[in-house]
């Protein structure tokens, strides 16, 4: 489990976006590096129902000339694939990684992500596609990778920044403190200035929880700040990650209270349109 696998489904901003951060992650981690990209069933040669009246020696010969433009259209668009990752390694500083691969398949997203999830240690995908609306294949899909796929997601958003600073939500729950060993204990972050936040009451419980992540954090290496705001989860996070100037959120990917409710449902595609920085979301 050492490569981060980077999704490309077109080379336009959005891809050299997704490729900067895999790049990034890469060297903090040295992670191989993979650019996948995934050719899905819609796109691939549709077959036609020609069972009705027409004539057989006609019907013959049109599903002779829909096999062979079937089989044209299929090398196009496996050409189409490897053009653009060639075009997306050709972004990639393969000098400071331990190496890059590009990876061409067919079929599901989500099925090729997991059967590829084991040998994951992060996956990188933009918060869209090929255009900025659902209806390219990653963007829409993405809420389905998070609820799915058991590795860390790192989402791109706008251009790339390499974080100089990272707030974490927190809510001191079984999940949330998986979170903050990951953090801990991985490179990814390592040397990155942090903020903590909670969202909610300043009560002694929350106060002591607050003081033991940072400890947590501190222990490791990293310089820490932290705070409570009290209002809604969702303007309290935005609002505070501009006030400390965070380049990247943190999450947990899933749970019951009001942080990790965030990330569930429609809330989940709020806050992946509304995001003004890019999001890694943990387990």
């Amino acid at each position: 489990m050492n490569q981060v696998i980077a999704c490309i489904d077109t080379f336009n901003h959005t891809a050299e976006t997704v490729c900067d951060y895999a790049n990034w992650a890469s060297v903090q981690m040295q992670a191989s590096l993979t650019l996948l990209h995934v050719l899905e069933k819609n796109e691939a040669p549709v077959k036609a129902n020609l069972s009705g009246s027409i004539g057989l020696g006609a019907r013959e010969h049109l599903l002779e000339e829909l096999s062979s433009l079937d089989e044209q259209r299929s090398k196009i668009l496996r050409e189409q694939g490897r053009l653009l990752l060639e075009e997306a390694k050709k972004r990639v500083d393969v000098t400071a990684i331990p190496s890059l691969e590009t990876l061409q398949r067919h079929g599901d997203l989500i099925e090729n992500l997991l059967d590829l999830e084991a040998s994951t240690r992060l996956l990188v995908m933009g918060r869209e596609g090929s255009h900025a609306h659902e209806t390219s294949h990653i963007g829409s899909h993405l809420e389905s990778v998070i609820r799915t796929v058991q590795r860390p997601i790192l989402i791109s958003v706008s251009d790339f920044k390499a974080p100089s600073r990272f707030m974490i939500a927190y809510d001191a729950s079984p999940t949330a403190k998986k979170v903050l060993e990951r953090v801990a204990f991985s490179p990814l972050l390592k040397g990155i200035p942090c903020f903590v936040l909670m969202v909610g009451a300043k009560t002694e419980t929350q106060l002591e929880q607050l003081s033991e992540a940072k400890q947590t954090l501190e222990k490791a290496g990293f310089l820490v700040e932290t705070d409570i705001r009290a209002g809604e989860v969702d303007s309290v996070i935005h609002q505070t990650l501009k006030d400390v100037e965070a380049d990247l959120l943190v999450m947990g990917a899933y749970g019951h209270s009001r942080i990790r409710q965030f990330l569930v449902g429609s809330t989940t595609t709020k806050l992946l349109r509304s995001a003004q920085v890019p999001l890694l979301l943990l387990r």
